[in-house]
Parts: structure tokens; C-alpha cells; sequence
């Protein structure tokens, strides 16, 4: 009788220890498992410091402008990749026309509309491509337009007063349909210059006639 509780601990010892050294097999992650934890983190930590730099709109247009200069420098100096900056060139215009649009247009859209007049309801311009956005798709286009410069792969023979007739003669039409949007349906895309309402209510007429009284 004494046997059997000394059998069943060395069984449960067996199966304790088997058990014990089967979990660090059975807990290993896989290779594409730890990737994916990786690029989460990265993805994470990449998107806090995107989100730290949303109120700093003076310092990322400076970064920017260094960006364009540092490329402009690379493109004069090998004097190549012009059907490079051609597509950037398009890309932006793009980016522009998404910045300077609202996001529902008017034009398409049946229900309420932009105020025109000062009796409507305010309702702010809501543009279709946001600032922050407008500026990281210009900056990361930049980027990868420097990077490419290093792969004679996209450095193309081309005539190059030719590419930059076509981009000003797109530019000229694309910007004169945007304006022609922007007066028809009376709106601006830009904040200076507008009636700001900061909680303060002017005085009306029967407010300063009280006052007299």
C-alpha cells in the first residue's frame, strides 16, 4: 500500500519534468510570427513620432524645403533623371489639386452646401487631402525621387524643355478649372483673411440702446 503514492509521484514527477521541457518547443514563435511583432512595433513607434510632429507646421515646411533643395542640387549636378522629376513634377500637381479641393464636392453633392452669404450657417472648409498628409506625401515623393537618382535604370534620355512645356502647360489648365471651381462655388481653400469666432459675440444695436438707457 505504501508503494503505490511513491509510483504515482514519480509518474506525476515524469509527466511534471516532460511536460516542462516540452513548453519552451511549444512556446518558440515562428520566424514570420516575430516579423510581424517587429513591423507592428515599428509601425508603432514610426506612426508616435508622425503624431509628435503634427502641431510643428513651421519646422516640417523648412524640413521639406531642405528635402527640395537637396534634390534640386542632385538633379543639376549629374544633370540627369528628368523624366524623374517629370512624374514627381505630376505627383505633386496632384497633391496640390487634392489640398486646395473640398472633400465633398460640391458639384456632385445634393445635399447642403459651402455658405456664401453671411446669413448661411458657418460650416468650415474641410479640404479632401488633409495639411499634414498634403506635406508627408511631399516630403516621402521627394525622398524616393533622391533615392532613385542613384539607378541609372531611370535616368532616360529625354529632351528636357520639352517635359517642362508639357508640366506648365498641365499646370496652367489644371489650376484654371480649379479656380473656375473655387469662384463658382464660392469658397477658399486657405484660413487667413476669414472671419474667425473665437467665443466673443459682438454687440448688437439693442445691446449699446440699453446701455444709453
Amino acid at each position: 500500500m505504501e508503494t503505490v503514492p511513491v509510483g504515482g509521484g514519480v509518474a506525476v514527477d515524469a509527466l511534471s519534468s516532460s511536460s516542462s521541457s516540452a513548453s519552451p518547443e511549444s512556446t518558440t514563435s515562428s520566424p514570420v510570427e516575430i516579423v510581424t511583432r517587429w513591423r507592428y512595433s515599428v509601425s508603432r513607434r514610426y506612426q508616435h513620432l508622425l503624431d509628435k510632429l503634427v502641431p510643428h507646421i513651421l519646422y516640417r515646411w523648412m524640413a521639406c524645403l531642405g528635402v527640395l533643395l537637396i534634390y534640386a542640387l542632385r538633379v543639376y549636378l549629374v544633370e540627369g533623371f528628368y523624366i524623374v522629376t517629370y512624374g514627381l513634377g505630376i505627383y505633386l500637381l496632384n497633391l496640390l489639386i487634392g489640398f486646395l479641393s473640398p472633400q465633398i464636392d460640391p458639384e456632385y453633392n445634393e445635399g447642403p452646401m459651402l455658405p456664401t452669404v453671411g446669413s448661411d450657417e458657418f460650416r468650415p472648409f474641410v479640404r479632401r487631402l488633409p495639411e499634414f498628409k498634403f506635406w508627408y506625401c511631399i516630403t516621402k515623393a521627394f525622398c524616393i525621387a533622391f533615392v532613385m537618382t542613384f539607378f541609372s535604370a531611370f535616368d532616360v534620355p529625354v529632351f528636357w524643355p520639352i517635359l517642362l512645356f508639357y508640366w506648365l502647360m498641365l499646370f496652367t489648365l489644371t489650376m484654371r478649372k480649379q479656380i473656375m471651381h473655387m469662384i463658382k462655388y464660392r469658397y477658399v481653400p486657405f484660413s487667413f483673411g476669414k472671419q474667425r469666432y473665437d467665443g466673443k459675440r459682438t454687440p448688437s444695436t439693442e445691446d449699446l440702446n440699453l446701455l444709453k438707457d
